[in-house]
């Protein structure tokens, strides 16, 4: 009998409507789903115009994308790689081919070129990587050929069987790097028997005849003769040869490498050309690419499940220091945690090899991800002496994620050197819960301190650059400095100008020769007030001798001298608008926006007003992205933006939290830290930084300790660096209770206004007893706390923290109401009003004479519908920090209002706030040695 046909035609249609049915169906969920292939064309080969064309059309026609990179043939081999580089780091390219052959006038090597594509978008299937896995029999990962993954579904179907080629003799005449060497690795690996055919090998036509299986693509029309196959073989031709016609206007005629006519009579099954592996080829292209975009995309592992290697601290007692303990536990390659949480290499800009900036292109990625659970650690009015925020942020990060395996990231502020070399020492957590390694965490880390400290400094130099240049030129001159005539006598503006224009009201003009005398006087003069200026340098040093300075004093400054100061460089607005910021052009526009001072007539004069927006936000170019470290577990953490928490709202950065939501996924946590205490803290997270980022919490945890709650109770006052007292030593259920009934009760009182379920997180010290902790854990849920836990993390790591993390994943799906203190459109002096009374317990508020005119000022400028953050004590909630527990019958007094118009806050002053911390008479850095001969740092803490 006749053999049957394999049509490859048929088959092929077949392919290309199962990949179009998994489009459509991955388009129901994801609406902008959509593969895309990239062909990169060198030259003009009028036969590879063809091809490209079938190739495209065929993406089309079922919902894919096809993209034609056409190259001249002049292009060289480094540029062409670099048009490579290019689609391997566009995320909107699933698949990439390169055409071939290249029509090229240069010497290129194609191999070179193709193994320049990233694997996992390399829908051909030709690099090293995905040819040494076929080789390998690595088929999980690795991207099948087209044409030798075409042949083996026809033989699949053709035969109806998927195990046919299971045991059989395959003979592959060919062995290029394309079709033939790796068809017979792919045959191989299903359990075939495998024989190669090439030119030197001896009675090809005995081989072919054992075959059950002949693949044959050498390129010889009608090579392979009818009584070379064996009866009822399965035969695949896939050569291609043209025939030019023999009278003109004819068409070109298509041969097989096999005698089609005489090979029909004698094999089972055969596959014609043309239409039998050529559109089978285009079809497994096609489908490669939409399978490449499934695993890219969404990642072959459920979505959103992360594979980490977690680290196994040895916990030793006592506990050691905490550069001890960090040492003690080596960490991961930060490349290698990357990948683990789903971070692609492009993705990465690394700063060694523990600590790595992260691309806000992952937001955009993963725009179709569900944002995971948001939690948020705040704690009682802490003692001097801290309660342990940051270390149960860390513990309970590791216990979620090292101990119950579930997707977890932290979220922490970088901490400012000033109080690094001063009094304070590091700030990474503590214990067996800290971010990992310590050094790199409290020196410099990825330099963000750095650039907030230029930038701010170029501000403060502008200001009083621009003011002494106008005291010192007269109208035409200053007017003609700022606009230069160029050669033909224009006076181009730059944006920054022209946007002064605009808001002068003055019509924008490209050449400012156009206006009027009057127009470049009010463009030229920012007419700045000296008594009104709040701008101050700043650095990332404790120096005291710096709180208040005299500037100008040279020379050549010719008696323009001014008063002013410096802060400490997390004091700084740029760094409140860092953590604040949303995006790259989000940071341009709040930089913009900063307000300096007033000019003489009362307005507002900003730095887009100074013409320096954009080179502020050169400065701060990298900056906005997160910086990515991990814990002694080996889980996570965005370390990003460290404002202060008085003066600015004391929160990691609204883009670390926001990463971290999405590379968790919709089962993952985030859990992030709010400065201070609740009061001023957590109010400050949930009505500003939420506002903005418009991130709804599921959960607040409260920390609380026993030692803390005792000086709430009545307990002798705590001083940071003198011995503690007995009370604080010894059992004492009066002190402890009373803590309880006053400001533990308050601050759970404060959370649960905002309609966010509260865990406590009881923080164990080595003094606790069992009847307080059970006291506390009685008193908190009495108080309306949804869970109570006792805590050991710092002495245990996340171990300590298991039954914590519990209660904040089942607080997580309880039902909440989040919402806002106040209203925006309420006036500032109410909204101040309304904290005071809602989260301090004060009766009203008292506003001095200068804090009445400045909210005045505030309001009649158009800022008035601004959120407010309370510069505060955070020692009590009321301004007095001597009082403990939750005071009543008080007054809030506001001495003096201030503006971040930038960053986006009113802060009105309670009492004195010191920018600029001084050093005592004896700081770490009496403590902190290196090794030179192994740069071992050591007394960081």
């Amino acid at each position: 009998r006749m053999a049957q046909l394999i049509s490859g035609l048929e088959y092929s249609k077949k392919v290309l409507h199962e990949v179009g049915v998994g489009i459509a169906r991955t388009k129901e969920q994801q609406p902008d789903f959509s593969p895309c292939l990239a062909i990169v064309q060198v030259g003009d080969r009028s036969d590879s115009n063809v091809y490209i064309g079938a190739k495209l059309k065929k993406a089309s026609e079922i919902g894919a994308q096809g993209r034609l990179v056409k190259l001249p043939s002049s292009i060289s081999q480094a540029e062409l790689e670099k048009q490579i580089d290019l689609l391997n780091e566009d995320d909107t390219v699933d698949g990439i081919i390169v055409q071939l052959p290249l029509d090229c006038t240069n010497d290129i090597d194609a191999d070179e070129v193709i193994d320049r594509i990233d694997h996992l978008k390399d829908v051909d299937g030709l690099t090293r990587e995905n040819a040494g896995r076929l080789a390998r029999g690595e088929l999980s990962s690795t991207v099948f050929p087209c044409t030798p993954h075409g042949c083996l579904y026809l033989v699949q179907q053709a035969t109806g069987d998927p195990n046919f080629v299971n045991g059989k003799h395959v003979v592959v005449l060919g062995r290029s790097k394309i079709v033939g060497s790796p068809a017979a690795a792919l045959f191989m690996w299903h359990q075939a028997t495998i024989t190669i055919c090439h030119s030197r090998t001896k009675n090809i036509e005995e081989h072919c005849r054992r075959a059950d299986v002949l693949i044959v693509a050498i390129g010889k029309k009608n090579f392979v003769k009818g009584n070379w196959i064996k009866p009822g073989a399965v035969v695949i031709d896939c050569g291609i040869n043209v025939e030019a016609p023999s009278e003109p206007g004819k068409k070109n005629k298509l041969f097989g490498d096999v005698d089609f006519e005489a090979a029909k009579a004698v094999a089972g099954y055969i596959t014609p050309v043309p239409g039998g592996v050529g559109p089978m080829t285009v079809a497994m292209l096609i489908k490669n690419t939409f399978e490449q975009a499934i695993k890219r995309r969404f990642g072959e592992r459920k979505l959103g499940e992360w594979r980490l290697s977690y680290l196994k601290p040895i916990l030793v007692k006592p506990v050691p220091s905490d550069i001890a303990v960090s040492r003690s536990q080596p960490p991961k390659d930060i490349q290698v945690l990357a990948r683990e949480i789903g971070i692609k290499k492009s993705e990465l800009d690394l700063f060694g090899d523990k600590k790595a900036k992260v691309s806000l292109k992952v937001l955009d990625r993963l725009a179709h991800v569900q944002d995971g659970k948001y939690v948020v650690v705040a704690g009682i009015t802490p003692t001097p002496l801290g309660e342990g925020k940051s270390t149960t942020t860390i513990g309970l990060v590791q216990a979620i994620g090292a101990h119950l395996k579930k997707n977890v990231f932290a979220c922490v502020r970088q901490p400012s050197q000033g109080p690094t070399f001063g009094i304070k020492g590091g700030a990474a957590g503590g214990g067996y819960s800290q971010v990992i390694p310590m050094e790199e965490f409290n020196l410099h880390l990825t330099g963000d301190i750095h650039a907030i400290t230029a930038a701010n400094n170029l501000l403060a130099a502008a200001i009083d650059a621009r003011m002494f240049h106008e005291n010192t030129q007269k109208d035409d001159a200053l007017f003609n400095r700022l606009a230069p005539a160029n050669k033909q006598g224009v006076r181009q503006l730059s944006a920054v100008q022209k946007r002064r224009l605009a808001r002068l009201g003055i019509n924008v003009v490209d050449d400012a020769n156009l206006l009027s005398e009057e127009e470049r006087v009010r463009f030229a003069r920012l007419n700045i007030d000296p008594a009104t200026i709040t701008w101050n340098r700043v650095m990332d040093t404790n120096d005291r001798f710096l709180r208040a300075i005299e500037i100008g004093l040279g020379p050549q400054e010719k008696g323009h001298t001014r008063k002013t100061q410096f802060d400490i460089t997390v004091a700084s607005e740029i760094m409140a608008i860092l953590a604040l910021t949303t995006s790259l052009e989000d940071m341009r526009d709040r930089l913009g926006k900063i307000v300096i001072g007033s000019d003489k007539q009362g307005q507002p004069v900003t730095a887009d007003d100074i013409g320096i927006t954009d080179a502020l936000a050169v400065l701060m170019r990298d900056t906005v992205r997160p910086n990515l470290m991990q814990t002694l577990e080996g889980t996570p953490v965005f370390v990003h933006a460290g404002p202060f928490a008085n003066i600015a709202h004391g929160q990691s950065s609204i883009l670390a939290d926001r990463l971290a939501l999405k590379l968790v996924g919709p089962e993952g946590f985030v859990i992030t830290e709010a400065g201070f205490g609740a009061d001023i803290g957590m109010e400050k997270f949930f009505d500003i930084k939420c506002r903005y980022s418009r991130l709804q919490p599921h959960a607040v945890v409260l920390v609380a300790t026993v030692r803390a709650l005792k000086m709430h109770g009545g307990g002798p006052a705590v001083v940071a660096g003198a011995p503690l007292k007995h009370e604080y030593l010894e059992e004492n259920l009066g002190l402890l209770e009373g803590g309880c009934d006053s400001n533990l009760r308050k601050q759970i009182e404060n959370a649960n206004k905002f309609g966010v379920p509260v865990v406590v997180c009881v923080n164990r010290f080595a003094t606790d007893t069992p009847a307080e902790l059970e006291l506390v854990v009685a008193k908190a849920k009495a108080h309306g706390a949804l869970h109570a836990v006792v805590s050991s993390h710092w002495a245990e790591g996340g171990e300590g923290a298991v039954q914590l993390a519990e209660a904040v994943i089942d607080a997580c799906n309880a039902k909440s109401s989040f919402r806002f203190l106040y209203p925006m459109e309420m006036a500032l002096d109410e909204k101040i009003e309304t904290i005071a009374k809602e989260i301090y317990g004060a009766d009203g508020i008292e506003l001095s004479e200068i804090a009445q005119k400045k909210i005045e000022t505030y309001t009649r400028q158009g800022f008035s519908a601004l959120p407010i953050c309370m510069a505060k004590t955070h020692l009590s909630l009321s301004s007095d920090p001597t009082k403990k527990g939750a005071p009543t019958g008080f007054t809030l007094p506001i001495r003096d209002v201030r503006a971040s118009i930038g960053a986006g806050f009113i802060y009105p002053l309670v009492g004195e706030m010191t920018t600029m911390p001084g050093l005592n008479t004896r700081p770490c850095f009496y403590d902190i040695t290196i090794d030179p001969a192994t740069e071992q740092i050591d007394g960081l803490f």
